[in-house]
């Protein structure tokens, strides 16, 4: 047996997950069934792998010798050490990562960019502070998608455990995601609920009124935040959330977005000088008590500078 004193640097910690850290050379399989076998205590009690941590805490670990063997060294991945990853973190922790998404930059690979993407920036963030081995099982990913020209709030989980938590927290449609959004005209109402049904095409969607086999229900709730000359500044709530949601149903509202090339004024867009959508994802909105990896995140909101707020300025004074 071997015990440990927790320190103050791993307050909060999942118990399982410290054990990882400190027991590189047990596989995680391993580890799980020592725990539910009742071989690792905290504070002489029987622990489970979702134990928070205190400073302070003592662990008594009933174990074989070779559990405490040194880890083998992570297997090098040049890519990932030679990489210059260029993020806004806005919020980190064992699980998860927000990152403010620059306008421009493609979230997953595609035909027209392998390397330079924003799952590339996240781990090389993480594996050169060695929070990431690309021999794990796991590899961060994000959790939510939003288009290569749109801007804001992307989530990056680091464990399965979180990516499944938020995955089942979208699809109950309790985390709230809000976007700021420049359109043509001005909404009237000034604000209120559009319902749509969306069929998806291969590089589009299209809006219909009525459902259709294949089409999904499609809501976005809006408010209008100012209007300035042909041009308003509006915030959509996304209650569902489908491929290109917001983009297809202001365009059918009368209000496309501005610079918008597949859903909106091709010559409006060459008019006013602009060329990508002007959608940024602002603010995320998270339920109270929230269980497991999403424990920290609860009742909590991020947000981020809307660039959109400056480019309207400068709109309404052309």
């Amino acid at each position: 047996m071997r015990e440990w004193t927790v320190g103050p640097e791993a307050e909060g910690k999942r118990l399982d997950r410290y054990l990882a850290a400190r027991l590189g050379s047990v596989p995680a399989g391993a580890l799980q069934k020592y725990l539910r076998l009742g071989r690792v205590k905290r504070n002489a009690r029987r622990a489970s792998a979702s134990d928070r941590l205190c400073a302070g805490d003592t662990l008594q670990l009933y174990l074989s010798d070779d559990c405490f063997e040194a880890a083998p060294p992570r297997r090098p991945d040049p890519l990932l050490a030679k990489f210059r990853p260029h993020l806004t973190v806005l919020y980190e922790d064992e699980n998860l990562l927000l990152i403010d998404k620059r306008p421009g930059m493609l979230v997953h690979p595609d035909a027209s960019e392998k390397v330079n993407t924003l799952v590339t920036h996240v781990r090389a963030y993480l594996y050169q502070k060695g929070a990431y081995d690309p021999a794990q099982d796991f590899s961060p990913a994000p959790c939510n998608r939003i288009d290569r020209f749109t801007g804001g709030i992307v989530i990056f989980a680091k464990t399965k455990e979180a990516l499944l938590a938020v995955d089942a927290l979208i699809r109950a449609r309790k985390l709230r995601k809000f976007y700021h959004c420049i359109v043509r005209g001005t909404p009237k109402p000034p604000e209120g609920v559009l319902k749509h049904f969306l069929l998806k095409g291969e590089k589009r969607v299209r809006v219909l009124d009525r459902p259709e086999r294949g089409a999904q229900t499609a809501e976005t709730r809006y408010r209008t935040l100012e209007a300035r000359g042909d041009v308003s500044l509006v915030e959509c709530e996304l209650i569902t959330g489908r491929t290109h949601q917001i983009r297809a149903q202001m365009a059918h509202a009368g209000h496309p977005l501005l610079g918008d090339g597949q859903y909106g004024d091709a010559a409006w867009n060459r008019a006013m000088g602009r060329g990508q959508q002007a959608l940024y994802a602002v603010r995320l909105e998270f339920p109270a008590d929230l269980p497991g990896a999403l424990a920290p995140l609860s009742g909590r909101s991020f947000a981020v500078k809307s660039p959109l707020c400056a480019e309207i300025q400068r709109l309404g004074r052309k």
